[in-house]
Order: C-alpha cells, then structure tokens, then sequence
C-alpha cells in the first residue's frame, strides 16, 4: 500500500498535475531552492529512496520522527494548499447546546438581519475553526436542576453533534466530564456506575470508558482533534481519592491517585487518537497559586498531556482595574512554569446586559459596560493581549456562545431553565452579538 501511495505520488508529479508553488517559506523547501513545488516531491522521494540525500530535519515534513509516504502526503497537501499547520491557533466556542436549540426551532440573525439555517456553517464562515462539546458518563443521573441547566451530553447526542463539526470542517475539542453531571473546581462527583471503585479499578474504569467512548466518536465520524481528559480540574477528580489541594491544607497527599486517573485518559488518548491533542484544563486563572501549584505537580508527577487549558471569567476572576492583567499575569507564569506547553483559553465570557451572579466586583461594568458594545470591548481588548503571546496561546473560546432561546416556547420547547447572561445570542431576539464577530481576530 505504501508502495502504491508513493507511485501515485511520482506519477501525478510527473503528470505536471501538481500545481508549482513559489514560496519563501521554509516548509516543505526539500532542495534548498526557495520554492516548494514539485521538484521538492522528486527530491523527498530520492531521500526515502535513498538514491539522493537532503537534511534529515527539512524532509521530515509532518515533524513526526520519520521520514516516510506521509511526508509525501504532507508536502503534496503543502503544494496544493490543503496543509494544516498542526500548530494553527484555535478560535471558536463551546458549543453543547446547540443540536438541540436548532431541533427545537431556535431563530438567529446575523448582524444584518438575515436569519441564520446553519450556525455551524456561519461560524466558519466568519473565520471561526474549532468547537468544542462535553460529554458526561451518565446525564440520565444528575439532577432536575442540573439537567436545568443544560446537562444531557450523553454519546449518542455527542457523537451527531461532534459528526456535524467535522462534516463542516471545523476542529472538534471533546471535553471530558468524568461525572453524571457538571465537574468543575467545587465539585467532581464520581459517575454512579463508578461509586466505591478502589484506585486500581477506578483508574482502569477511566481507561476503558476514555477509550471505548473516543471509538465510537470516530466509528460515527466525529473524530476528535484535542481531547479534554476532565473538565476544570485544578484541584483534580473524581473526589475523594483523586483530589489535589495546596499544601497547607487538609486534604492533600493523593497526586499519586490523580496523575494516574489523568493519564488513564491520557493513554486512552493516545491509542486511539495518535494525532490528537490531550488538554489539561483548569480554573481559578484569577490567582497565580493554584496554576503555580498545579503546573508543578504535573510536571513531579508526570501528567501526560500537550496543551495547558484555562478557564478565565472576569467577573469572578477579576477586578474593574484587572480585567485583562489578570489572566495576563496567570498566562506569564505558566509561560516560566510549562515552558514546553502550549496555552489555550478553553472558557471564557461577559455579559452583554446583565450582571453575572456572583460578580466579584461590581464596578466592573465600569470599565466594560454590560452591552453589546462593552461585551465586544472586552473581546477585543483580550485578543490584543492574548496575541501578544503567540508562540505561547493557541486557543480561544467562548463558553455557551450559541445559548438562544428566541422562538422557543418557554412553557414546552426551552432548552434551559435560566439564562446565561454571557451569550454570543441575545435571547430576546435572537440577534448574534458582535463579539462573535471579534473572535477570528484571534487567529
């Protein structure tokens, strides 16, 4: 089979159906020449022919090690401008509840005024390149309110929803809560099937479940492209016995535990998805001890994974003078703390009329009032900053940007039970905010 890529490869080649590419780049640039074109595509076939030599570290294209048909692949995707950058900054949103507004006939407009069919298909359209979706053990258990609240991810709702992402050409981020309902940092519940499991069976339980659940993603074609291995995790999961707390405190001492819940998933990850990336996610970016803490018992303890993700909400993250410097200062740390790993904003959000329940300083809308336009401040002010970073942050996303009740019956069609005050959609006609707009700048 390999055999037979490879002739293809040289027969397209020399069939001239391979469109020449002057480039100064480097990539791809096998013979030195200053252009990536087909003369490279006989030059990286010489190499794995062993018939001509080049630089070992040029002609392997996709970085992985070696130097095979798949550097081929690669360079031909470079020529005809198909490539991927692996290392491509991410900007999109979290995105669970939308299957489920669309079915139920929630309307959207864009900002002029025409009604919205497909959001996936607008997000992309805007520039937006990735979403992301959670997924929990068994939403059947949790609570009334909970379920209120929009927790009803099981696999068969994932695995359409997550189908629909890849079919659009968007990045899939499947988010892990290894609980029946919401994990977060004040709570990660045991899933009920799991209940008084010993370490060593609860370990394997996340195992068997990370890695039964990603085969049937890409049995559905939903193939996943990051993988969350928890939700929110600062202080760890799976409570008791996986928890983690700074030292100093009473519950402390069970990192051993954690780091082998999270690389149970982790190696999950790995064996089914080898290209994909494992994300760390965690909270509380307001205050540099718990990144601090966290990114040295990752690395004592070994986690497995690729990419820092945060959690950052200015309205309990934050002051009105702090509201951008604060995650700047989390995203330095970790910048000294993990050099080796990229950073991305996996949650982040502000209000476009409401105060956020629970706002940790209310003279916050000061500095960006609760509108459409201090909302879309906000966003604009924290790309800057965020771009300023950019060999560090790759990722950017919204949580709940798509939550749209406008249409709906609220007495038989509502999909939640109250409203997020930091939707990308205003709820009261259905009119997508121009912070959306802002977003793609990111990248």
């Amino acid at each position: 089979m390999k055999l037979y890529k490879l002739v293809s490869v040289i027969v397209l080649a020399l069939l001239g159906l391979m469109p020449t590419q002057g480039s100064a780049a480097t990539l791809g640039d096998i013979d030195g020449n200053g252009e990536v074109n087909v003369s490279d595509v006989t030059a990286l076939v010489n190499q794995i022919l062993g018939t001509a030599q080049f630089d070992s570290a040029t002609c392997d294209v996709n970085t992985d090690g070696s130097i095979d048909v798949s550097d081929v692949t690669t360079l031909v995707n470079i020529i005809l401008g198909t490539y991927e950058d692996p290392n491509q900054k991410l900007a999109g949103a979290d995105i669970s509840l939308l299957d489920r507004y669309e079915q139920r006939g929630a309307i959207y407009y864009d900002k002029n005024g025409t009604k919205v069919t497909d959001m996936l298909a607008f997000y992309k359209q805007i520039g937006l390149n990735a979403m992301r979706v959670r997924l929990f053990v068994d939403p059947s258990k949790a609570s009334a309110t909970d379920k209120g609240q929009g927790v009803f991810q099981d696999i068969a709702y994932v695995k359409a929803l997550g189908k629909r992402i890849k079919d659009h050409g968007l990045k899939f981020i499947l988010d892990f809560h290894y609980s029946d309902s919401w994990a977060d940092p004040g709570k990660q519940t045991v899933p009920s099937r799991w209940t008084g499991l010993s370490v060593e069976a609860m370990t394997d339980s996340v195992y068997s479940y990370t890695k039964a659940s990603l085969e049937a993603m890409v049995a559905a074609g939903a193939r996943p492209d990051y993988v969350q291995v928890g939700n929110e995790i600062t202080y760890g999961m799976l409570w008791p016995t996986g928890s983690v707390w700074p030292e100093g405190t009473a519950n402390k001492g069970t990192w051993a535990n954690f780091s082998a819940y999270f690389n149970a998933g982790a190696r999950a990850v790995r064996e089914v998805l080898p290209n994909a990336k494992v994300i760390c996610h965690i909270e509380m970016s307001n205050n540099g001890n718990p990144g601090k803490f966290f990114g040295m018992g990752a690395k004592k303890f070994g986690l497995d994974y690729d990419i820092m993700g945060l959690s950052y909400y200015p309205a309990y993250h934050a002051t009105a003078s702090t509201v951008i410097s604060a995650l700047e200062g989390v995203i330095k740390q970790l910048t000294v703390q993990v050099p080796d790993r990229k950073i991305m904003i996996m949650e982040t959000g502000y209000s476009y009329r409401w105060e956020m329940s629970g706002t940790k300083d209310t003279n916050i809308s000061e500095k960006y009032p609760y509108t459409e336009a201090g909302q879309a401040k906000f966003v604009a002010d924290l790309v800057t900053m965020l771009n300023k970073y950019s060999e560090s942050v790759n990722g950017l996303f919204w949580w709940c940007a798509e939550q749209n009740e406008y249409g709906l019956d609220w007495n038989t069609q509502r999909v939640v039970d109250s409203w997020w005050q930091a939707s990308l959609v205003d709820n009261e006609n259905g009119k997508i905010l121009q912070a959306t707009y802002e977003f793609p700048k990111f990248k």
